[in-house]
């Protein structure tokens, strides 16, 4: 008998030394009001940093320091094991700038009409979701905890930036509505996923992704209301001082973020 409990012991022993695994830390921030906040202000941001470069360099070079400048905020990004917001939203800032570069790439350089970009960067998100999903089963951004779910995570995000920019230059130049007008528009049309989302609980992730598109047109036409000059409709601000401004105000939060880490995913990891 006592041979069989000192082997009772001993197993007993062995099962609570086994190693403890735990899922892998989330990449992506808690889905908070200071995540919706700080997403709108770097549409913005993205899109007056990048007029202000091509216009006070010449555009390939301007691009070309654009897309150095966000692969260097992918690699950091890729590096770390677990959602740092001091790395995480920089590089939400370089795809915001790059993501606005692409479009106007497509209009500006090559005479796309924003329609057809619209199209044809609807279509480039729709295919890259179907993949993430044919692949993974899942789009919810809580599920962010491998290399290859990153990897769709950033395809997307830069096509919803560049999806969105084409959007609110047509909303505003093609349907003639104006940058404040599209800002309004927009602010309205968000504003179906929030109230759907709390009254009618659709499919989370659907709501999301609606939302995080629109965010981008709604940031992106304030913007440059805010950055064009008056006989554009705009408050004649220009494009550089709306950019520092709308920087100011992110560094404050993701400093906030990063010393409180209110959005981080604390059941994970």
């Amino acid at each position: 008998m006592g041979e069989s409990l000192l082997r009772g012991q001993t197993e007993a022993t062995a099962v609570s030394w086994k190693p403890k695994y735990r899922r892998a830390a989330s990449k992506v921030p808690d889905v908070t009001v200071y995540f919706w906040l700080i997403k709108v202000l770097t549409t913005g941001m993205g899109e007056t940093t990048s007029d202000y470069l091509v216009h006070q360099l010449p555009p390939l070079a301007a691009v070309a320091i654009g897309g150095a400048a966000f692969a260097a905020a992918l690699v950091l990004q890729f590096a770390v094991r677990c959602y740092v917001a001091w790395i995480y939203w920089p590089a939400v800032v370089m795809v915001s700038v790059f993501g606005t570069m692409a479009a106007d790439v497509l209009h500006i350089g090559l005479g796309i009409p924003y329609v057809a970009s619209t199209v044809f960067f609807s279509i480039a998100l729709l295919a890259v979701f179907l993949l993430w999903h044919r692949s993974e089963k899942t789009l919810s951004i809580h599920s962010i905890h491998t290399r290859r779910r990153e990897g769709y995570y950033w395809a997307s995000i830069l096509i919803t930036f560049a999806l969105g920019t084409a959007v609110g230059d047509m909303t505003a130049m093609s349907l003639n509505l104006g940058y404040l007008g599209s800002g309004m528009m927009f602010t309205f049309v968000i504003a179906v996923p929030a109230v759907a989302h709390r009254r009618f609980r659709p499919n989370p992730i659907l709501a999301f992704w609606s939302a995080y598109i629109v965010t981008r047109p709604l940031g992106a036409s304030f913007a440059d209301w805010m950055a064009v000059s008056q006989q554009r409709g705009g408050l004649n601000w220009g494009a550089g001082p709306v950019s520092l401004g709308l920087s100011a105000v992110i560094l404050v939060l993701v400093g906030y973020l990063a010393f409180t880490r209110k959005d981080v995913d604390r059941s994970a990891g």
